[in-house]
């Protein structure tokens, strides 16, 4: 038997892989580089995480970085919007190049992120969480006909358009091995023993994405996989960690990592590239989060300087959480008129902290573009 698995003749002429059980046997290697990795990556995330203890707003920072992993993570999909499109109030393209239904996916990976995070105060992660989580991610989007929030019942494989069982670059396990790999992984999840936990996340996401339990949507789930169990475990205070910025940005090395598990049990270069990953990305975020609080920080005392009123201070503080927003919606939310929250915008204006960015039309749209600038500076990152 492979240290991660093999290869099995199936019936109907392919092979199909055969995960082994976590932890890999032989243990994992810790040599100088992965402990050195290992050591790095959970400074920087702890860093990342005790933010949310300083910052004065931290569930500011969770609203946007969810929609920021969430875009990262269907981007690596292949989901073509930008975060702006996922910000706009109007739920519409901004971009030309933006499709409705991919900003409907990302909605959706936004909900079923919050709805994991809210059933993991009376739900641990398990099976049972993961098909409630996977039937939230696909409700009304590409692959809603492939049961949703069900393993599998017929074999999936995984190639380039084109590809048959045959052909095919990957095929997980069969089906009827589903219910036994996941509950074994399972267990996994729960065991009680010394494997730090982004080590163990890793292990996890790897061996999920090596099952492949539903016939769409593994990879997005595989990635919300990893934010649920660093919450879970304490790792992350709050979920401010969008990990997919890295995999996204080294998407070939991301999937080749993985594959060599399968071929090789090359268990440690994968452990290696996913603690990168975790700094990387932990680092990042700590930089923006900080880079964010000061600007907001000194806009904030631009604006109680000059002579304006509070309204304008007000309708600031709905910016810093929608850095988007358009007239009929700041005077619901404001629950002020119509002529009070134009003078207010146009203190804004003024002072050069929005910007109106929907050329004029009848339903303007506001921007507070240098938080926005630090927001959207990682999304774009061209695809490795």
């Amino acid at each position: 038997m492979g240290r991660a698995g093999n290869f099995i003749n199936q019936p109907k002429g392919y092979k199909a892989f055969q995960p082994t059980p976590l932890p890999p046997d032989p243990p994992l290697a810790h040599d100088e580089e992965l402990t050195l990795l290992a050591a790095q990556a959970t400074l920087a995330v702890g860093k990342l995480s005790g933010l949310s203890t300083i910052i004065p707003d931290p569930d500011l920072f969770v609203y946007l970085y969810v929609r920021k992993e969430a875009l990262l993570s269907s981007q690596i999909e292949g989901t073509q919007c930008s975060l702006e499109d996922i910000l706009n109030p109007d739920a519409k393209p901004i971009s030309n190049n933006s499709n409705p239904k991919d900003i409907e996916e990302v909605s959706n990976y936004v909900k079923a992120m919050n709805q994991g995070l809210a059933r993991l105060v009376v739900l641990p992660v398990s099976t049972r969480l993961i098909k409630e989580i996977h039937s939230t991610l696909m409700r009304g989007v590409r692959g809603s006909d492939k049961t949703p929030g069900e393993f599998r019942r017929s074999q999936n494989w995984i190639g380039r358009p084109g590809a048959t069982l045959s052909t095919a670059e990957f095929v997980p396990p069969p089906p009827e091995e589903v219910d036994r790999l996941m509950s074994e992984l399972e267990k996994f999840i729960h065991a009680i023993d010394r494997t730090p936990p982004l080590i163990k996340a890793a292990l996890i996401h790897a061996q999920f994405e090596t099952i492949h339990p539903f016939l769409d949507g593994n990879g997005r789930l595989g990635r919300l996989l990893i934010t649920f169990l660093l919450v879970h475990w304490k790792v992350l205070e709050k979920p401010l960690l969008y990990i997919s910025y890295y995999f996204k940005a080294n998407r070939t090395e991301y999937y080749s990592r993985l594959m060599d598990i399968r071929m090789r049990g090359d268990w440690e270069s994968w452990v290696k590239f996913f603690l990168r990953a975790a700094r990387e990305s932990a680092e990042m975020g700590a930089e923006s989060a900080t880079e964010i609080h000061n600007l907001m920080t000194s806009d904030r005392a631009r604006i109680q300087s000059a002579d304006v009123t509070s309204t304008t201070l007000f309708m600031y503080h709905h910016f810093c959480r929608e850095p988007i927003l358009t007239n009929s919606i700041l005077v619901t939310k404001m629950k002020s008129s119509k002529p009070t929250v134009q003078r207010a915008l146009e203190h804004l204006l003024k002072l050069g902290i929005i910007a109106e960015v929907s050329g004029k039309q009848r339903r303007r749209r506001y921007s507070y573009t240098a938080y926005l600038n630090i927001l959207t500076r990682d999304t774009t990152t061209r695809i490795g």
